[in-house]
């Protein structure tokens, strides 16, 4: 079970990286679908998974190369966190089916904003 746990974990890595998707889009499903956790337990786990140490080496390559900002870097961190604390608090109410229906619709929004924006 742990070189699956890590497999996934190098996987989503490389992937997030090479995009720059948001591992939890990649994490979450993977470990509901791969280690059976309910929703819950699968969102707290990615969010644990994906502290500032985990990402830090894949920010430090793009500032490398010039493509990062630190200014809107730190402040997009400052209010992920804020908002991430009272976004937590308030998920610990909402059903496991209901999370990963809204979960499940913020995907398919994004992708399909993805899909047919052309600007």
């Amino acid at each position: 079970m742990t070189w699956i746990i890590l497999l996934i974990g190098v996987a989503v890595g490389a992937f997030s990286g090479v995009i720059g998707l948001g591992g939890g889009i990649l994490f979450v499903p993977a470990l509901v679908w791969l280690l059976g956790m309910d929703q819950h337990r699968a969102q707290g786990t990615s969010l644990g998974a994906l502290l500032a140490p985990v990402g830090l080496l894949a920010f430090l390559e793009y500032y490398r190369n010039g493509n990062a900002d630190i200014r809107v870097a730190a402040l997009l961190a400052v209010g992920f966190s804020v908002g991430g604390y009272f976004g937590a608090a308030w998920a610990q109410h909402v059903p496991d089916l209901w999370l990963r229906r809204i979960f499940a619709l913020t995907l398919l929004v994004i992708a399909a904003k993805l899909l047919w924006n052309h600007a």
